[in-house]
């Protein structure tokens, strides 16, 4: 009768049925050894996309540490990234880490792709019937938690946009359509009665993406900071003049140089007061310029620099100062102590000739020198700046003998070439009459023993600035009472010191006709004036 199997057919019926369902095992196992295998490489990836996040995120805090106004804005919208994706990144991966975990359980390695097979742990995990349970639900809060704090952080920034509707799209737990029936629910889809392994590489994949739009964001955000930095509208025109100060009936020379100085740069036009500047000014990262200086007083530079930048045209304004002074005709010529010289020492000068360089400057008159020799706290210093000198009359000059004045000449050499000289007349005087003193003082009173021995010196005082030493060449004792005594060099004679000890309590006495030389010079120098006290 049709449709009845022979005992043989059924055999071989039940020996097909048995051959399929040893096809579909092994194909099974082959794909979850598949599975696996693309697990390990999610993992590696995903491994190096968090340590170059990480280094992203190091090289962002240095930069917010050195330029805060430039890049603290940035770090903190990349703080708020790094925070929301790092945290469903974590979570993603306690579940891989449960899911392992229940393998072990029962004996099976987190390797052995093949028995990775119980398709009840997320069912379990994740389900109760038709519904959710809590360990279901929060996965659904975590991953709309994120897709939802990222757009709104992404839709803050146009250039970012785009990055945040992606993350709305792979990030939805919205159904999910299929073809050959109703939709399906997220979970329901992606992980009810789906083999552990399965599961286990969807959550890498996740991480993957996770990892890959987290630095695609920081990278899009880096690079329109440095798009803005790089930006011509971020440079600033400067006028960097030859000099400060130009003198009537000269040109204005100088040039015009971009804020960053990019060699690189050529500017396509350049206006200066109204008139556009030819191709020869134009240069690589400077614009040459020049033209009248105009009248005496300040004058101002403005116009502005062109670029085209993206088919766009940029325009930088030019604005800038400089001063015209009258041409110099006078120079400045004062002694450094007074404006008088004297005889007798070296009169340290400074020199210089206003609006010239003190290379181009020149001084003349008998005895003047370039450097000079100070003294500062009884220290003596020598200087050889541009504009020191010195004039000498420690030792007789022939050309001043017997003169009362001197003229000093000064030469200077403008810019154009042109030469202009000044002269200034200085007094010569005299050195003034020194101050007679006992061990450098003015004591009122000496004790016998005291004065005895002391030495007599001499000095100009304080208000004469020159550093001069006197040595004492002979001196008249006078002690009331007693006489007076002359002495040879600075201490008492032998005779004078008798007077002394003859002399009676509170006997005054006076110290006169004090001779003296100078030291280092054959200047003649006055006798110092007389001093006196009271003898105890």
């Amino acid at each position: 009768m049709a449709g009845k199997e022979t005992p043989r057919q059924k055999m071989i019926n039940m020996m097909y049925l048995i051959f399929i369902a040893m096809l579909a095992l092994n194909l099974s196992k082959q794909i979850l050894q598949s599975f696996g295998t693309m697990n390990e490489e999610l993992t590696e990836t995903n491994v190096e996309l968090v340590e170059r996040n990480q280094q992203f995120m190091q090289g962002l805090e240095e930069k917010a540490q050195e330029q805060a106004e430039k890049y603290l804005s940035l770090k903190m919208k990349a703080d708020s990234i790094r925070e929301i994706s790092t945290g469903l990144y974590d979570y993603l991966e306690s579940i891989k880490e449960g899911a392992f975990a229940s393998a072990e359980s029962k004996g099976i390695s987190r390797d052995n792709y093949s028995k990775l097979d119980n398709t009840a742990y997320y069912t379990s995990l994740f389900f109760d019937g038709e519904n959710y349970k809590e360990a279901g639900q929060d996965f659904l809060n975590q991953m709309n938690n994120f897709r939802n704090d990222f757009v709104q952080i992404a839709s803050s920034d146009p250039k970012l946009v785009s990055i945040g509707d992606e993350v709305d799209s792979k990030f939805s737990t919205n159904d999910i359509e299929v073809l050959d029936g109703k939709p399906r629910k997220y979970l329901d889809y992606h992980y009810k009665d789906m083999p552990l392994i399965v599961g286990i590489t969807k959550l890498s994949l996740l991480q993957s993406t996770l990892q890959n739009i987290e630095a695609q964001l920081l990278s899009t955000m880096l690079e329109g900071k440095l798009k803005i930095e790089a930006s011509l509208t971020n440079f600033d025109a400067i006028v960097v003049p030859d000099k400060n100060a130009f003198f009537v009936g000269e040109n204005f020379t100088g040039r015009i140089i971009l804020g960053k100085n990019d060699p690189t740069l050529k500017a396509d036009k350049v206006i200066i007061n109204g008139a556009e500047l030819g191709e020869e000014s134009m240069q690589e990262g400077q614009t040459i310029i020049e033209f009248p200086a105009g009248a005496i007083g300040e004058r101002e530079i403005t116009g502005e620099f062109q670029f085209t930048e993206e088919g766009e045209l940029i325009t930088i304004p030019v604005t800038s100062k400089y001063a015209v002074v009258p041409k110099p005709n006078n120079a400045t010529i004062s002694a450094d102590k007074m404006n008088t010289v004297y005889q007798g020492v070296s009169n340290p000068f400074t020199i210089s000739f206003a609006g010239i360089p003190a290379n181009k400057v020149t001084a003349r008159t008998p005895g003047l020198k370039k450097g000079k020799t100070i003294f500062e706290r009884g220290r003596k210093k020598t200087l050889n700046g541009p504009n020191d000198y010195e004039l000498d009359l420690s030792k007789p000059i022939k050309e001043l003998a017997g003169k009362r004045e001197l003229d000093i000449l000064v030469i200077g050499e403008l810019p154009s070439g042109e030469m202009v000289s000044s002269k200034v007349k200085f007094n010569i005087k005299p050195l003034p009459t020194p101050f007679g003193s006992v061990d450098g003082a003015n004591p009122e009173v000496l004790t016998k023993a005291n004065f005895k021995g002391a030495r007599i010196t001499a000095g100009f005082g304080e208000s004469f600035n020159f550093e001069l030493a006197l040595r004492v060449q002979s001196f008249k004792l006078t002690v009331e009472g007693v006489g007076s005594f002359d002495c040879t060099g600075n201490e008492l004679s032998a005779a004078a010191k008798r007077a002394i000890d003859r002399a009676g309590r509170n006997s005054l006495v006076r110290i006169s006709d004090i001779k003296t030389a100078a030291i280092g010079s054959t200047t003649q120098i006055k006798d110092a004036r007389s001093t006196s006290f009271t003898l105890l």
